[in-house]
């Protein structure tokens, strides 16, 4: 376990540095929660197919000596990943039928989705892209002037998605490359980052970065991940207070899991504290049936009770709405 002083060391250093010293073994993790692996269900198989990978940002927000914490339950490697689920398989949403060509997604008409990088700073073990072949249709420095063209050539599209993998951890010489030449696309009018960075890893949000964006006229949207009220540190609402001072729009996307938020008061909280520190909490997604996440279904039955019980409890602008995504579908589909 981390002495108190080696933590402060470790978040005095830049967000390279404290990705480069996330947890990648369940033993550290499990040595630095103050848990044994013998009383959790772990799987090191589970590791095999997806690694695992916390950063010490999000591991802090944990309750130690708690099996059963929130946050970890959403990132440790349990038996029930190698577990076959009926309906669950390798592309739930259909990103491969969509893909126009190496790392660009066009899924929905008027948004186009780019896949930046296969690399995340957290593997979240319910990810609906954990069985995606990066390898062959992640977005190369290479591909970036094809896939800049193909966005050229459609004026259709009006809104370009950064996504993943995690495009925040691409540099800011190369985000600021690419949305240089988003810019240049006369009928592009906004560019949306699709991150978990500003919530499991806030020292991504430097000074520069925060300059990359605002000295784009396009408008700029940032879409983070968080599913739970104890992942907002102190250190994510210094770096969401950046993006809101700087005048960037951030919603919040999460995804309804069971033993981790599928509870109203939880939901409530969640929806509650994002809007105290200026994030617009949108969607509550149900599960992606990927392979090797079916122990975290809640099924439709259960989202609708919650979400009646969420509106009967929270102001219309503070109850994200309740989608799933269903491969070759138009857009997300409403529940309610």
């Amino acid at each position: 376990m981390p002495e108190p002083q080696l933590e402060i060391q470790h978040f005095t250093k830049n967000w390279q540095q404290q990705l480069a010293e996330a947890f990648n073994n369940i033993e550290d993790l499990c040595r630095y929660l103050q848990l044994s692996p013998d009383d959790l269900p772990v799987s090191v198989a589970a590791t095999e197919n997806f690694a695992l990978r916390v950063p010490l940002s999000f591991a802090a927000c944990m309750e130690k000596g708690n099996p059963h914490d929130p946050l970890l339950r959403q990132v440790l490697p349990i038996k029930e990943e190698l577990f076959a689920y009926p309906g669950f398989n390798h592309d739930p949403v259909g990103d491969l039928a969509a893909a126009a060509q190496t790392g660009v997604l066009h899924k929905y008409y008027g948004r186009v989705l780019l896949i930046n990088t296969g690399s995340c700073a957290i593997n979240c073990r319910y990810c609906f892209r954990r069985n995606f072949p990066y390898a062959d249709l992640q977005l190369s420095k290479q591909k970036e002037e094809a896939a800049v063209q193909y966005i050229q050539a459609d004026d259709s599209i009006s809104e370009v998605i950064l996504s993943g993998g995690d495009p925040l951890l691409l540099s800011d010489a190369r985000l600021s490359r690419l949305i240089q030449q988003l810019n240049a696309i006369k009928h592009v009018k906004r560019i949306r980052i699709h991150s978990r960075l500003p919530i499991v890893l806030p020292a991504r949000i430097t000074g520069e970065f925060i300059n990359t964006l605002t000295e784009s006229p396009k408008q700029i949207v940032i879409v983070v991940h968080c599913n739970h009220a104890n992942e907002i540190s102190d250190r994510v609402i210094a770096a969401c207070n950046l993006l809101k001072t700087s005048g960037i729009t951030v919603f919040n996307q999460s995804v309804l899991l069971k033993g981790i938020n599928d509870n109203a008061e939880v939901l409530c909280e969640l929806s509650e504290r994002l809007f105290s520190h200026g994030i617009i909490p949108y969607y509550l997604h149900l599960l992606d049936k990927a392979t090797g996440t079916g122990h975290f279904e809640v099924s439709e039955q259960q989202a609708l009770i919650l979400i009646r019980q969420v509106q009967a409890t929270l102001p219309g602008y503070l109850v994200p709405k309740l989608v799933k995504e269903q491969a070759g579908a138009t857009s997300k589909l409403s529940i309610l």
